[in-house]
């Protein structure tokens, strides 16, 4: 398979087991890998063959300021879903970056990574 990568979308959810982050929000940070096959798009310079990642990303994006969950595991899932409805996306790894997480010590940022696929 082939990969499309989108890095560093941004988008402010309200997603969290505390108050303030569903009262405040903050900013998610969303990496997608997309594994599907380019090589009938790049045979005939078609878009329609391959996936839109302008598309895919606006529909992360509005996952991410959609209905807030407790967990950012229940988002990543949501997002992963998102992305296999488009037909040619037969597995996707979705890495959601949590840098203003509410913990009380130093950090640079929370992740989850996770893998979906067509299976």
């Amino acid at each position: 398979m082939d990969r499309v990568a989108l890095r560093g979308l941004k988008a402010r959810g309200y997603h969290g087991v505390f108050p303030k982050e569903r009262e405040e929000g903050q900013t998610f940070i969303v990496d997608l890998v997309l594994s599907l096959d380019t090589r009938p798009a790049a045979a005939d310079d078609d878009l329609a063959k391959t996936v839109h990642y302008g598309i895919v990303a606006e529909e992360v994006v509005a996952v991410v300021q959609g209905d807030p969950v407790d967990l950012i595991e229940t988002l990543a899932e949501r997002i992963a879903q998102a992305c296999l409805k488009h037909e040619g996306v037969q597995e996707v790894e979705v890495c959601l970056h949590k840098p203003d997480a509410p913990i009380t010590v130093p950090f640079d940022d929370v992740t989850v990574t996770i893998t979906r696929s067509r299976v």
